[in-house]
């Protein structure tokens, strides 16, 4: 298992590398990269998730050669056993190569009348493929609301589950024609590390047009090292990631980001060059493609990993020092004793996020309180709330069993 302490490893940052330049590629061993050889071949259900500049060739309109390349490994893999769901960018890129847009629309009506455009170029391509090798697709579609409401959470699940069940290959991307940006995922990438939490897969592959992670700008250092692995949680990879590019709304920091959220659920992440010859079938195999980020510990139960998928909180909660130790040191319920400040507008049960009094976040959860009654309550004990409110609902503003901490 890729969760197991082998694969635990907290190398430094760049301390497995494959240095570019002069005289070839020389590849430093370390066992950090002998224990993922190992490990990455034992997996048996990946998400992959592939970028827009891949999968529109730098813009230019569906790659179909390229299409056929991915697909001829995923359907290998499916042939060995394994389950794989395809998390595909590329209908807004799609969309605008359709009607000659030179510049991604600033606009949320046109990128949304650009992603409905481009999907289903986007789709047809997809189908059209897997039908070469005998294998039917399904679209997905998804919004924030499909993963932060707990029944279509569930749903979702379960039709995803299902459709892999019978060999069925899931492409799944965002509903770029009805999100608006209060409930946008931000990026294909973060969908992708969600839906891996989803289905509980075992390896995120994020194949994109870099070679991975550096820890320099590779386009202007000619000496920058590739992070052949790392920890997900490792905070000095933040310094390293870089900005999206043109077509997409992704870069290496939304990639560490999926990466980390990835990890919640057990699984680990590898970010690879996605126009490498046979990557997904060399990644199969153990060769160290890209940059490998492992988990630092295993997974979290079901509805833990939901909580900490969730993006869209509506509120926050201010603690003070003691009820932070409380809850970081012992794990128990937040009472409404240890709360210093409620802000937002939120109803009973939603998301809040829970942050110290100097804004670092610490956990959040859903509330047993709207927020009239939380500030009502805030800094005073559970005796308290019946003459207070006229009635006592829970004796916890957020109780542990729907509190995940961050």
């Amino acid at each position: 298992s890729l969760v197991g302490s082998e694969m635990c490893i907290r190398d430094r940052p760049g301390a497995a590398v494959r240095r570019r330049g002069g005289g070839g590629r020389r590849t430093l061993r370390s066992a950090a990269v002998m224990t993922r050889n190992k490990a990455i071949p034992e997996t048996r259900r990946w998400v992959i998730k592939i970028g827009s500049a891949l999968i529109t060739g730098d813009g230019r309109g569906l790659d179909r050669d390229r299409l056929r390349h991915w697909v001829d490994q995923v359907a290998d893999l499916i042939s060995a056993g394994m389950e794989v769901v395809i998390v595909s960018s590329g209908a807004v890129a799609e969309g605008m190569n359709r009607m000659g847009w030179v510049r991604r629309p600033g606009s949320l009506h046109n990128l949304q009348a650009a992603a409905a455009i481009g999907q289903m170029g986007l789709v047809q391509a997809w189908e059209s493929c897997f039908q070469r090798r005998g294998l039917h697709t399904a679209q997905v579609l998804l919004t924030h609301d499909d993963l932060s409401d707990r029944k279509r959470y569930l749903n979702a699940r379960s039709t995803l589950r299902a459709l892999v069940g019978f060999g069925v290959v899931p492409v799944v991307n965002e509903n770029d024609a009805v999100a608006n940006e209060e409930l946008r995922f931000g990026d294909n990438d973060t969908l992708a590390a969600l839906v891996a939490n989803l289905i509980e897969a075992e390896l995120l592959v994020l194949l994109t047009d870099q070679h991975g992670l550096y820890d320099a700008d590779p386009r202007s250092n000619p000496d920058a090292k590739l992070v052949s692995h790392a920890a997900a949680g490792d905070a000095s990879l933040d310094l390293m990631a870089g900005d999206g590019g043109l077509l997409g709304r992704g870069g290496m920091q939304t990639k560490l980001r999926a990466a980390r959220l990835a990890a919640r659920s057990g699984a680990a992440t590898v970010i690879a060059y996605g126009r490498a010859e046979d990557v997904l079938a060399r990644l199969k195999r153990g060769e160290a493609l890209g940059t490998l980020l492992t988990p630092s510990q295993g997974p979290d139960a079901a509805r833990k990993r939901w909580l900490a998928g969730q993006l869209q909180a509506r509120g926050r909660l201010v603690l003070d020092p003691g009820a932070v130790s409380v809850l970081r040191e012992f794990g128990r319920s937040l009472l409404a004793v240890g709360v210093k400040e409620v802000l937002g507008d939120f109803r009973r049960g939603e998301m809040v996020v829970c942050v110290a009094e100097d804004g670092r976040e610490i956990a959040r959860g859903l509330v047993n309180y709207g927020a009239s009654e939380a500030r009502q309550i805030r800094g005073r004990s559970s005796a308290e709330f019946e003459q207070i409110l006229g009635y006592v609902d829970e004796d916890e503003l957020i109780h542990r069993d729907n509190l995940v901490l961050v």
